[in-house]
């Protein structure tokens, strides 16, 4: 008996985002980077021409289902494996019924679900039949293959990134589940209020199948009218996924008071209110890393120097944000939120870049002292250029010098403050210009 068997047809009875998952290019919907006309993924398909890939990803952005196109379009038998629930054994197993397959010239598919989860012996396994070419393996993972999947296999296979889906593309993905009457829930004769759809797409964080299924269990909740129409509206939405639709626009006023509030909190030291006003934008389906990269601004602009790490706590929680996505990313964006609010501030780097831009307007292109220009040539240096440099570092690492141009030499842009690691700046700099 076969342990491992072709994906079957998808019955009736399968849940909506299984039913409505494509067949075909021409039917999937977002990652256009690499689906789209002359992009890899395409040309690979048209030309049959498919290697062993690692598709890396956050749930719902369609790994799975573009596995089952490729096999669809190259006409391979499509074989699915689950990290999670086989182990050494059944990969031995496979191996062995697709080898025979490939001996009577059958190519096969194996589509290795969330292949992060193998231990490096397991991931071994592969490796002879995918260099071989016995087997086209495609993993599917939500985490950075570069660590998770071992050197040798990583680098006998192309690694695609998945995004996740953009709104246009939900609903694209929920409005066709709505009029579909063989695979969807176009039967029911369901009409869907645009705030019900919209509603959906937020809550969903680019993942189709958490959107298809919300609008499967509205569908079911929804009661035909004499008529036999079913209406989904706002509240039948906000049943179906548990969730109230909180007051956010993100192209609206709302948007900018709450983003103002919440950087607001932080400026002022209330972490308190910093994760509220980041819970409510995040929980309205703002994009997460428009969160993020305002953090990574506010590190510069209201902490700088009095706290010179925050500027990498805020970019290490943006590339961090980038492995993870959501549900969990928001846990680093939290820990960025609260060490930003209860940071030591400072704005002095940012006052004294506005106030040497102001000069630079003002002023025009002020030409440079000659002993502090370069001086590559014998004419430049003939000239002056260079001449009476010196070398701090020759000099106990500080020279008393005058680097400015000279309509500016008495002017001071970077004044810190004494907060924080800045007090720390200043005494240095008030040491240095009394010395």
């Amino acid at each position: 008996m076969e342990l491992f068997k072709e994906q079957k047809p998808r019955e009736a009875s399968a849940p909506l985002a299984d039913r409505m998952r494509p067949r075909s290019l021409e039917e999937f919907v977002g990652q256009g980077h690499i689906v789209d006309k002359g992009r890899f993924l395409r040309s690979a398909i048209e030309t049959d021409k498919i290697p062993s890939l690692i598709l890396w990803g956050p749930p719902g952005s369609g790994k799975t289902t573009l596995a089952n196109v490729i096999a669809n379009a190259t006409g391979s038998r499509f074989v699915f494996f689950s990290a999670v629930l086989e182990g050494v054994k059944e990969v031995r197993e496979i191996v062995k019924e697709v080898e025979a397959e490939f001996r009577r010239g059958v190519r096969t598919i194996l589509f290795v679900d969330e292949i992060h989860r193998f231990n490096k012996a397991q991931q071994d396994a592969f490796l002879p039949h995918v260099e071989k070419g016995t087997i086209t393996l495609i993993g599917a993972t939500t985490e950075n293959p570069s660590f998770e999947v071992n050197a040798p296999l990583l680098s006998r296979c192309r690694v695609l990134t998945l995004k996740p889906l953009t709104g246009s593309d939900l609903k694209t993905i929920l409005n066709k589940a709505i009029e579909d009457r063989e695979r969807g829930v176009g039967a029911l004769n369901l009409s869907v209020s645009e705030d019900a759809v919209d509603h959906i797409v937020k809550a969903s964080h680019g993942d189709a199948r958490t959107a298809l299924t919300a609008l499967e269990v509205a569908a079911n909740l929804s009661i035909p009218d004499a008529d036999g129409q079913r209406t989904i509206g706002l509240k039948d939405a906000e049943e179906a996924l548990q969730r109230k639709a909180l007051l956010y626009d993100k192209s609206g006023e709302e948007h900018y008071n709450v983003i103002s509030a919440f950087i607001k909190s932080m400026r002022g030291s209330d972490p308190d209110a910093a994760l509220y006003w980041m819970a409510r934008m995040l929980e309205a389906g703002e994009e997460p890393l428009f969160v993020a990269r305002r953090m990574v601004i506010f590190a510069s602009e209201d902490i700088g120097n009095a706290d010179p790490h925050a500027i990498s706590v805020a970019v290490s929680v943006f590339q961090a944000f980038h492995f993870l996505g959501m549900p969990e990313g928001w846990i680093p964006l939290a820990q960025a939120a609260t060490y930003l609010a209860t940071a030591p501030k400072s704005n002095a780097s940012y006052i004294g870049y506005l106030s040497a831009k102001e000069d630079v307007v003002s002023k025009g292109p002020l030409p440079v002292p000659l002993h502090i220009r370069n001086a590559p040539t014998r004419m430049m240096k003939e000239m002056g250029y260079g001449k009476s440099y010196k070398y701090p570092h020759e000099h106990g690492g500080y020279v008393k010098e005058t680097y400015l141009p000279d309509d500016l030499k008495e002017k001071s842009y970077y004044k810190p403050k004494e907060i924080g690691y800045e007090k720390t700046i200043k005494e240095r700099m008030e040491k240095l210009k009394n010395s």
